[in-house]
């Protein structure tokens, strides 16, 4: 058999990649008035603009299944669990304690990505391909560890409103973007959300982030992913413009912000990721 990698619904990986690398997910939950919806599993059509849209996460006895499945998928090789930044969510704790509940400290390996949306999804498909391709559960561990601490994430967003409101900014950070700027700029820094910058234009404002991308990714051909919220046709520009000025991409993606992730962020959104290098 073979270890088998999990993740949570906001990691934004396509069902075919899902499929493809046996990845097993779990999903996190949208609150839309009295009704609470998985993510990934019911369908939702939700007004982001509306105050009594939230999201919650995975409960540890809904993780634990999901544990357990994927252990006995394994055959016994184990089980690497990538998470969204602890600092965002409640479902790396919910984790913790599942695992605990199991006794299976040894054979389930708890990853904090630091991060959320693709910026779990790379470290989850990095750690994947190695599971696929046999390695043992320490490697497959240390190389998702490994990619979660090399990851750059940059979002632009039209406010920080939302963000503030679930407590993943500062309401410092949250008054200099909506306040003084069109467009702030943000950045995850040890799993947390940071302003990295205060941008007046929407035209400034994608070369930042654009200029933010090129640099993360260096020289060593890096894997990039981009996110947006119904903005396809300006998230496939800067793409682009990202492919052509990076020295070397050697894999990008451009996908939509889900449900929980759309839900702080808000339309408009736009995220970079950007992955240097790879597991060694």
């Amino acid at each position: 058999m073979a270890v088998v990698v999990v993740t949570d619904s906001a990691a934004g990986l396509s069902a075919d990649l899902v499929a493809d690398l046996g990845i097993e997910v779990v999903p996190l939950h949208v609150l839309v008035g009295d009704r609470q919806i998985r993510e990934g599993v019911e369908p939702v059509e939700i007004d982001y603009s509306a105050d009594s849209v939230t999201t919650s996460a995975a409960s540890p006895g809904e993780l634990r299944e999901v544990y357990e499945r994927a252990m006995a998928r394994s055959g016994g090789d184990g089980v690497v669990a990538v998470h969204l930044s602890r600092r965002l969510s409640a479902t790396w704790e919910a984790g913790r304690q599942a695992v605990q509940d199991m006794g299976g400290e040894d054979q389930v390996r708890l990853v904090d990505s630091l991060g959320a949306g693709l910026a779990t999804g790379l470290p989850v498909l990095a750690a994947a391909r190695r599971a696929r391709a046999g390695q043992a559960l320490d490697v497959v561990y240390e190389c998702a560890v490994s990619a979660a601490a090399r990851a750059r994430t940059f979002i632009l967003v039209n406010r920080t409103e939302q963000l503030r409101k679930g407590g993943r900014l500062s309401s410092a950070a949250a008054f200099f973007g909506s306040e003084l700027v069109s467009k702030p700029l943000l950045q995850l820094v040890e799993g947390k959300l940071e302003l990295r910058e205060k941008v007046r234009t929407r035209s400034r404002a994608y070369s930042k982030l654009v200029a933010a991308a090129v640099e993360a990714a260096g020289d060593g051909g890096a894997t990039l992913g981009i996110q947006h919220l119904g903005a396809p046709e300006v998230a496939e520009t800067i793409a682009a413009q990202v492919r052509e000025q990076a020295r070397e991409v050697a894999e990008l993606h451009v996908v939509e912000f889900g449900p929980t992730l759309g839900v702080h962020l808000g339309v408009g959104a736009l995220g970079v990721v950007v992955l240097p290098g790879e597991c060694r």
